[in-house]
């Protein structure tokens, strides 16, 4: 749930000063409305039981109903989900992955940040978070029809597709429905991170966040056996993250010839975006070399997106998106079953077996699998969220007007107007001559 801080602070200080009461409300109200639409009809379109048999959607878990059972005689609870090693409550399972589902939701904020309407943008995420985002889980974490495809399954340990691709071809429907903001690229120095300081902290926030994510997909850490997998995800999440970063702080530096720590930041994105499928099947060495592509991935999307004039103000789409692709590739690539051969996937220190023995010639299918998932979660979610964005669109109630866009929504739409107010940085020092942007932060812009 801390990550919620992270993409807060991020998005905040990624964008400009006039609109930060905006993005940071818009973060508030996604994880409110969020919550409302996972409890209502997420959970139960997700994990509902008849997704694993129809391998589509589930039908049941409707607003909580049915997580436990209550005894006539004598008013005992019980939770529902009980196996021989006892009993564990559903509330538990729907707390975990109501994080999933919100932080999916949230990607998607980010990258249409600065431009469109709070209540039309609410929403959206009660669209992604009841239905669009439910659907592919149901398919995947549910034991839908992916779990199965080609007889091996997707393999996406923590959710580089699941919830990053999700999010991130989400966001790239967005803003491409959207538009940039006014003058983006005429006057691209105007739209510079205005508070460093703030995406810093949020970028820790996320990675702290992550050991949630990654280790905690273990499920639990009642043996030795799932206690070391959870300390070789965390290992694997570490150095994924640390890879990123310095390479894209050095792609960017040999390129601009200054310290980018905005690009450092998303480079550290981009590595655990990276890592978060494949942590749980891949040794160190291997997550060494996913940061590092992610690095590349990372670095080419965003340059690409430049390019073709398409205005994601945090680079939600190249972060979680593309590095969301490349990381369920990842995971099939660098399993650390024997040679093509064997391969481990969700058997995290075993092999898939099959009768006691390891199933054989698997690698080549599980990449496929993996490909299918890819395929299927751009086709879904790029295409529902599209749509959505494009309705809401054609009802003029997406964007917000060229006055409010000019003015900062603060000033026109928040109490009080302005989310504080800072001293102009001088633009000297060694900031100017080494750093891009030359400054820390930017003060608010005067409105006449």
């Amino acid at each position: 749930m801390f990550m919620h801080a992270g993409f807060g602070m991020l998005e905040t200080g990624c964008c400009r000063a006039k609109n930060a009461s905006n993005v940071l409300m818009k973060n508030l109200v996604n994880v409110c409305v969020g919550t409302l639409g996972w409890w209502s009809l997420g959970w139960a379109f997700a994990y509902g039981a008849e997704a694993q048999t129809n391998g589509f959607i589930g039908a049941s878990g409707f607003f909580g109903i049915g997580f436990y059972t209550q005894d006539e005689t004598t008013g005992n609870i019980t939770p529902v989900q009980c196996t021989a090693d006892g009993c564990q409550s559903t509330m538990l399972s729907w707390f975990f992955q109501w994080a999933f589902c919100t932080a999916g939701a949230t990607i998607v904020s980010g990258g249409v940040a600065e431009r469109v309407k709070s209540p039309t943008y609410a929403a959206y995420a009660f669209v992604m978070s009841a239905f669009i985002y439910p659907v592919i889980v149901a398919w995947t974490w549910g034991y839908g029809w992916l779990s199965t495809v080609f007889d091996v399954g997707f393999m996406d340990f923590a959710g580089s597709g699941v919830v990053h691709l999700t999010g991130g071809v989400s966001a790239l429907a967005g803003t491409a429905v959207l538009g940039p903001r006014k003058g983006r690229f005429e006057n691209p120095e105007e739209f510079e991170a205005h508070n460093l300081p703030l995406v810093v902290f949020g970028t820790f926030a996320l990675w702290f966040g992550w050991y949630g994510f990654n280790p905690g997909s273990t499920l639990g850490m009642s043996s030795g056996t799932t206690g070391a997998l959870a300390a070789q995800v965390a290992m694997n999440t570490t150095i994924s993250a640390a890879t990123g970063g310095i390479f894209v702080f050095l792609i960017r530096a040999f390129i601009t010839k200054k310290y980018d720590v905005g690009g450092l930041c998303n480079g550290i994105l981009a590595g655990l975006v990276s890592i978060t499928a494949g942590c749980g099947n891949m040794e160190c060495g291997c997550a060494f070399a996913t940061g590092l592509v992610g690095a590349l991935v990372y670095q080419g999307a965003s340059t690409l997106l430049v390019k073709l004039k398409i205005d994601d103000p945090v680079d939600a789409s190249p972060v979680h998106g593309f590095c969301g692709i490349w990381g369920v590739l990842a995971a099939s690539f660098f399993d650390w079953g024997k040679g093509l051969n064997y391969y481990h996937g969700w058997s995290g220190w075993s092999c898939m077996a099959a009768n006691g023995s390891c199933r054989s010639n698997m690698g080549g299918t599980a990449i496929a699998a993996n490909i299918v998932m890819i395929l299927m979660i751009i086709v879904w979610a790029g295409l529902l969220s599209g749509v959505t964005f494009f309705l809401l669109k054609r009802t003029r109630m997406l964007r917000i007007d060229e006055d409010t866009e000019a003015m900062g929504i603060d000033m026109r739409s928040h109490s009080p107007p302005k989310a504080y107010a800072l001293t102009t940085a001088p633009a000297d020092g060694v900031g100017a001559k080494e750093h891009s942007p030359t400054k820390a932060y930017q003060a608010p812009e005067t409105t006449v």
